[in-house]
């Protein structure tokens, strides 16, 4: 299990109304796509992008040299190619999630949130389509608006991540609960 890829799922679920998610798609040019979400009923398409890397941030290489924006935008423009042949009349978003993406000085050689902010520019340019950026702050939000509605959540949820804040948010009434009593 990818725990970034199993949360974009939930969060493509539970709050985009995606009725059916698929984890690593194979696309019909090499490549996968991470995560794509199709909600039917609005005829909208999610195809996310998901680096979960916790310490380097977002951090991609080629020869020991940073390749971010290379590598993502070779991936996203594999994703919007198969997603506006595949689903020509659906409402497209394109998403890059990643919770740590480090914003070292302005004049440094190779900063990361500078590096997404090009991958964005050339995917707007290259394709008139832009990516939605789930990054720091943005993926912790979203973070917390499935805490909110695992938190509501009375019967048993089936995600393991859900599940996992349900337990969390139920765990932490239950202390505040017994903290109150004494």
């Amino acid at each position: 299990m990818n725990i970034g890829e199993e949360i974009v799922a939930v969060y493509l679920q539970n709050v985009k109304n995606c009725e059916f998610v698929q984890l690593n798609l194979y696309t019909d040019v090499q490549g996968e796509i991470d995560v794509v979400g199709i909600d039917i009923n609005n005829k909208r398409v999610f195809a996310c992008e998901v680096a979960i890397h916790l310490i380097t941030g977002r951090q991609y290489t080629k020869d020991n040299q940073p390749n971010n924006v290379e590598k993502i935008v070779e991936k996203f423009s594999r994703d919007i190619d198969y997603i506006n042949k595949y689903f020509p009349d659906y409402e497209k978003h394109f998403m890059l999630w990643s919770p740590i993406v480090k914003n070292q000085s302005e004049n440094s050689k190779h900063n990361q949130l500078n590096d997404v902010n090009k991958i964005v520019e050339r995917i707007l340019n290259k394709y008139n389509t832009e990516i939605v950026l789930i990054i720091n702050d943005r993926f912790q939000q979203c973070l917390n608006e499935l805490r909110d509605i695992a938190n509501k959540e009375t019967k048993e949820m089936k995600s393991p991540v859900m599940r996992y804040l349900q337990l969390e948010e139920k765990l932490k009434k239950h202390i505040d609960k017994l903290s109150n009593k004494q």
